[in-house]
């Protein structure tokens, strides 16, 4: 059984908005979240930018479910909340054991651990009883599962940087297969910790100031924190019920480089292009915008055009291309699926959104990235890229309905 995927609801925070519709409105108008860090302990770091969620929504979340969720679950239960609620859905309408989620998360609950080595090494005490539920990188999943009641598949996908796209993947996988007619699907994380900014200080791949996708001065990613989700359906099982859809996942690309834990290629992220235009039917010049994975550091972006150019071949200079990190900043695990939310939104409503802080060509990334201004412009298909450390490339095809 191969059946139609569609989105019929999205939701998300990160530093540009706390639901889907507050994020689309910043990325369109070009506006960057990176900033000073206010809400952590930084203590000696000397990069103290990121892109932060200064104040949680309101919420009922109380008692023994709050105490038992890492920061990056419950960013995740907030996220897949809003996007059931805007597809009009609830698990009591069906057969629960038809609805499920796959969250993507490119670490684990950083959060808890930093407080039990703290609790234990600084305050001579014990750790935290829920510290284990808490941090399993699974946790999340679980915890959408619970809040909304799906007894389907439900699983945790940790792909480091493509873990948003693999867990939309996967779920797609679900609903092709007839596992589910349901699935809640994005990624969570929350980084912008002491002990992680300081793992990635050591990498000296941080920007010290914003990060500037493709501009011939950019000097490294900046970190953020966000979720996103999206509620997946069968076609069918959306027009039974007359739901809205937003637009179509019609196809999925995965590869490996094979090759470096944090070096990549361009045979690979070429690779998940070609899969996915395969997987989806699609011929190159079938697509309008490309939203890049783009991290601003000089090997990724000049691989990745590398790469574009590879697959796309003369289109690749009629493609919109930009990186929406340039303003919500590599939010790891959830890159992917807030990038999703651009691309669903672009096509929704016939705008680009730029590439940020952009100031300088690079002859080594000279394709039309958008800089700093959002484009009008009809977007029939879109194409979401999440390369990661360890190699592990995945893209996704949007199409519009």
């Amino acid at each position: 059984m191969d059946r139609r995927v569609v989105i019929t609801g999205i939701g998300g925070l990160c530093g540009l908005g706390t639901d889907a519709a507050s994020i689309w409105k910043e990325m369109r108008e070009g506006r960057c979240a990176i900033g000073p860090i206010v809400n952590s302990e930084l203590h000696e770091l000397r990069v103290r930018i990121g892109a932060e969620i200064k104040a949680l929504p309101e919420h009922n979340i109380v008692g023994r479910q709050l105490v038992s969720m890492d920061r990056f679950s419950l960013l995740a239960v907030l996220a897949a909340r809003e996007a059931m609620r805007q597809a009009g859905l609830s698990s009591k309408e069906g057969n629960s054991y038809r609805f499920g989620a796959t969250v993507g998360v490119g670490g684990c609950g950083w959060d808890a651990i930093e407080q039990t080595y703290r609790a234990m090494l600084l305050g001579g005490k014990r750790a935290a009883l829920l510290t284990v539920p808490k941090a399993m990188p699974g946790a999340a999943a679980g915890q959408v599962s619970m809040s909304l009641g799906l007894r389907g598949p439900v699983f945790g996908v940790t792909s480091a940087c493509s873990s948003a796209n693999h867990a939309i993947a996967s779920a797609v996988d679900q609903i092709r297969l007839g596992r589910a007619d349901v699935m809640l699907a994005g990624g969570s994380e929350a980084p912008l910790i002491w002990g992680v900014l300081k793992a990635w200080e050591a990498i000296r791949v941080l920007s010290p100031d914003t990060c500037r996708p493709f501009s011939a001065d950019r000097q490294g990613l900046s970190l953020g924190e966000g979720a996103g989700m999206a509620v997946l359906e069968s076609y069918e099982h959306a027009m039974a019920r007359g739901a809205t859809i937003l637009a179509e996942i019609v196809g999925a690309g995965l590869s490996a480089d094979a090759s470096d834990i944090v070096a990549p290629t361009v045979e690979g992220p070429e690779a998940a292009m070609r899969a996915c235009l395969a997987d989806a039917g699609l011929n190159p010049e079938d697509v309008d915008y490309l939203n890049a994975h783009g991290t601003g550091t000089k090997a990724n972006d000049q691989i990745e055009t590398a790469a574009i150019k590879r697959v796309f071949g003369d289109h690749a200079y009629r493609l919109s291309v930009s990186s929406t990190k340039s303003m919500h900043a590599h939010c790891l695990g959830a890159s992917g699926a807030l990038e999703m939310i651009a691309c669903v939104m672009a096509i929704r409503e016939s705008v680009v959104p730029p590439t940020a802080n952009y100031r300088e060509l690079d002859p080594n990334c000279d394709l039309d990235v958008t800089p700093n201004v959002p484009r009008e412009r009809k977007v029939r298909v879109a194409l979401s890229n999440s390369f990661a450390f360890g190699g592990t490339n995945a893209v996704l095809a949007f199409r519009q309905v």
